[in-house]
């Protein structure tokens, strides 16, 4: 039998890094394995309550930044199921498809794109030939099962915004440069999905694809690029972490100009975030031509009719909220203790402000809860803790990522003066209830990552 290749220092500490994740999230409640009662089913994962809450978070601040910020994209949200006569223009039924081999040793399944050498990466095992292995889950659609009930879950999301380009355009009264968002479930039959939620089966995509005159393309991919790169530094993504790798032109598809992708430096190594795509006019062309709609644009001040050019930019939000997670996992070395802390944005972090009564007596508990419901109508998500020590339940916090502690004690029942404590710095300042609300929006706004 083959023996399993020995591991690097440092491969075995990317490993050790992950393992302590993925410890983290099922410890405190953000990812679980999904089906677990039954023993799982590969690679697909529920998230629990602060995963969930991180998740949303990340989709507002993409689609605060995306969307609602701007005067010029506005949002869709499209159906899993199309026509199958989509995906056949598209390319996806015909072409959608990677290299598979098979261990004839360890019958794992693997990319033949991804394996480096001629060694299978589980056990050294010899290799099947490879072949063609299509991604598209497929379903049936009706109540008889047949060739002619044949439908699939989309790959993507962004077909669905080409479909209904003119429908928006028109309602909408759109004239590009222009884009159409959608944040929503896609599903791919992933031969090797792997590294805890980075590749998964059934995924959550945020896309957006900005419609423009054709020769004003390459200024917008430029800008689209910086863009996207900013986003996640704004967000406390550390820059040295993070690269923009422009595509050769050999790994373009034949109808692209160009594409970019924003990598992050994962303990496994650099991996792509999010892509931004210069689609030209070929899938409105596609479905124009399959159809027999004219998916164009007019001009009514030139008389000018043409298709728009695409520029895409492209990520997935669980692979989002994973690099956040491990971006804002440290580890500090205090004088007694080590201090598990995620340092998230405040506006991505699960829970912003947990409140503490100091002791469960004396009217304390009283006042912190009235303390959290006012926070909570100032729409901060809150968390109420009352067991334990103070210091234990800072860590807890910090665990969660939670920026702000709250503690009320004796003094603030005569004062109506509360205790905050920052968890970056674990500095503390006393603040005014009264002033409570409008003290955390301005910390909030001047956060930065230290």
């Amino acid at each position: 039998m083959s023996k399993k290749p020995k591991l690097s220092p440092e491969e075995k500490a990317a490993q050790e890094f992950m393992e302590k994740i993925v410890s983290l999230c099922k410890r405190k409640g953000f990812v679980f394995q999904a089906s677990e009662i039954y023993g799982g089913i590969g690679n697909t994962y529920d998230y629990g309550p602060l995963g969930v809450e991180l998740k949303r978070n990340v989709k507002e601040a993409w689609w605060s930044r995306v969307v609602t910020g701007r005067g010029d994209v506005v949002g869709l949200d499209s159906a899993i199921i199309q026509n199958p006569k989509v995906w056949e223009t598209s390319g996806h039924v015909g072409g959608f498809s990677d290299p598979m081999v098979d261990c004839k040793e360890c019958k794992n399944r693997f990319r033949a794109d991804h394996l480096e050498g001629d060694l299978c990466p589980k056990c050294g095992g010899e290799l099947t030939e490879a072949r063609e292995f299509n991604l598209m889950f497929k379903t049936q659609v009706g109540a008889v099962e047949g060739t002619s009930s044949v439908a699939y879950l989309r790959p993507e999301t962004a077909q669905g915004i080409f479909l209904n380009y003119l429908n928006v355009q028109n309602s909408a009264r759109l004239k590009p440069p222009f884009g159409i968002a959608q944040i929503g479930k896609s599903f791919r039959n992933e031969i090797t999905p792997g590294n805890f939620v980075f590749r998964t089966r059934e995924f959550e995509q945020a896309e957006m694809e900005f419609f423009v005159p054709p020769d004003e393309e390459q200024q917008w991919y430029e800008y689209w690029k910086q863009a996207r790169f900013d986003w996640y530094v704004e967000l406390g993504i550390r820059p040295e972490n993070l690269r923009m790798r422009v595509h050769e032109e050999d790994e373009l598809a034949h109808y692209s100009t160009g594409c970019a992708d924003v990598e992050y430096l994962y303990p496994f190594g650099w991996g792509e975030l999010e892509g931004i795509a210069c689609r030209t006019d070929f899938d409105l062309k596609r479905h124009s031509e399959a159809s027999g709609s004219k998916l164009m644009y007019f001009d009514p001040q030139t008389k000018e009719k043409y298709t728009p050019y695409v520029i895409e930019p492209a990520g997935g939000i669980d692979r989002m909220a994973l690099t956040f997670l491990i971006d804002a996992y440290e580890e500090e070395q205090l004088e007694k203790d080590t201090r598990i802390v995620l340092k998230f944005h405040p506006e991505i972090a699960p829970i912003t402000c947990a409140v503490f009564p100091l002791v469960k007596k004396d009217g304390m508990p009283e006042k912190a809860h009235q303390v959290e419901a006012l926070l909570r109508a100032a729409r901060f998500a809150t968390f109420y803790d009352e067991k334990g020590a103070i210091g234990r339940r800072y860590r807890r916090q910090d665990e969660d990522g939670t920026p702000f502690c709250i503690t009320v004690d004796g003094d603030t029942l005569q004062d109506d003066v509360v205790t905050v404590r920052h968890r970056d710095s674990m500095s503390q300042e006393r603040v005014k209830i009264d002033e409570l609300v409008s003290y955390l929006y301005k910390s909030i706004g001047e956060w930065k990552r230290v």
